[in-house]
C-alpha cells in the first residue's frame, strides 16, 4: 500500500505553530548562502515552500520529489515558474556531475538507504560541490518520530556514511531548546510522556488540534518563502563527533573531498 506523505506534510495555508515557520524560514536562508551563483537540486523538495526563494539566488535550480500528491501541490503553486520532476532521491535521473549543490531537507529519514542517497550526491556533485542536510534531532529526550521514518541519524553516524563516499562533514545546531521559556519545559515533559504512551498523533490534521491545545493560537505555513520578512539566525557550530541533546534541528554541510 502506497505512503500518502501528502497527509504528514506541512502544506501552505495549513495552520502551525510559530516554530515551524521559523524553522522552515531559517533552513531555507541558511541554503541560500550556499546557492548564490550555484546549479542546485533540492531533493525531496515537498510541497516546495523554499522554491522560490532558491530559484532567485541560484543560477539554476532543478528539484522534484518520490511523491506526485506532493509534487502537485508544488506545481499548482509555480505552475511554469520552476519545472519540478518526479523522481527518487537515491536514484535520479540526472547526469554525473551536473550540481554544485544538493539539498535534503528534513526527508533524510524516509529513505530507505540512505547510503544509496549519500552516494548517489558524490555522483551528482562537481569536484566542489556541496551537501545541505538539515533533520530533526533524535537524540532530545522528547524526540517524536514521523511516521513512515525508517531511520534518523545523529552528527557521529552522519559523519561516518559521509566519510565513507568522500565527503567532509560539518555540523551546526538551530533552535536551541535551552531557550525555552518555563511553560515550553513543561511541555517538553508533557510530550516525552506523550510519546512514551504513543499518544501523539500521525497525521497533521490531528496534529493541528494537538497544537492548537499546546500553543494557542496557530498561523498559516507559508506557501512560498518571503525573505523579507524573516530575521536569519544562523545556526551554531557543533561537534560532530558525539550526539547533540541542545538543539532541535540538526545542519550538515558535506563537502567533496579533494584528491591530493
Amino acid at each position: 500500500m502506497a505512503k500518502n506523505f501528502l497527509a504528514i506534510t506541512e502544506v501552505g495555508g495549513e495552520q502551525v505553530s510559530q516554530a515551524q515557520v521559523l524553522r522552515f524560514q531559517q533552513r531555507y536562508m541558511w541554503a541560500g548562502l550556499f546557492c548564490k551563483g550555484k546549479d542546485v537540486l533540492e531533493a525531496a523538495c515537498g510541497t516546495g515552500p523554499g522554491l522560490g526563494y532558491l530559484a532567485s539566488v541560484s543560477k539554476s535550480l532543478t528539484a522534484g520529489d518520490y511523491s506526485p500528491e506532493v509534487l502537485a501541490v508544488s506545481r499548482a503553486h509555480y505552475g511554469d515558474r520552476i519545472a519540478l520532476r518526479e523522481f527518487d532521491a537515491q536514484a535520479t535521473p540526472f547526469a554525473d556531475a551536473s550540481f554544485d549543490v544538493v539539498i535534503l531537507f528534513e526527508a533524510i529519514y524516509y529513505l530507505p538507504d540512505a547510503e544509496c542517497f549519500i552516494a548517489e550526491c558524490r555522483r551528482l556533485l562537481r569536484p566542489d560541490g556541496v551537501l545541505l542536510l538539515v533533520t530533526a534531532n533524535c537524540d532530545l529526550f522528547d524526540f517524536n518520530p514521523s511516521p513512515f521514518s525508517i531511520r534518523y541519524y545523529n552528527p557521529p553516524e552522519l559523519s561516518v556514511l559521509l566519510a565513507k563516499h568522500g565527503f567532509d562533514a560539518e555540523f551546526f545546531g538551530g533552535s536551541p531548546v535551552d531557550q525555552a521559556g518555563l511553560k515550553n519545559r513543561v511541555l517538553r515533559l508533557a510530550k516525552k510522556m506523550a510519546v512514551s504512551l504513543n499518544l501523539i498523533p500521525g497525521s497533521m490534521r490531528s496534529k493541528r488540534f494537538l497544537k492548537r491545545l499546546v500553543f494557542g493560537k496557530l498561523v498559516p505555513m507559508p506557501r512560498e518563502l518571503q525573505v523579507d520578512d524573516v530575521q536569519y539566525e544562523p545556526p551554531v557550530p557543533i561537534d560532530g563527533s558525539r550526539p547533540d541533546t541542545v538543539h532541535q534541528v540538526l545542519y550538515c554541510v558535506a563537502k567533496t573531498k579533494v584528491a591530493k
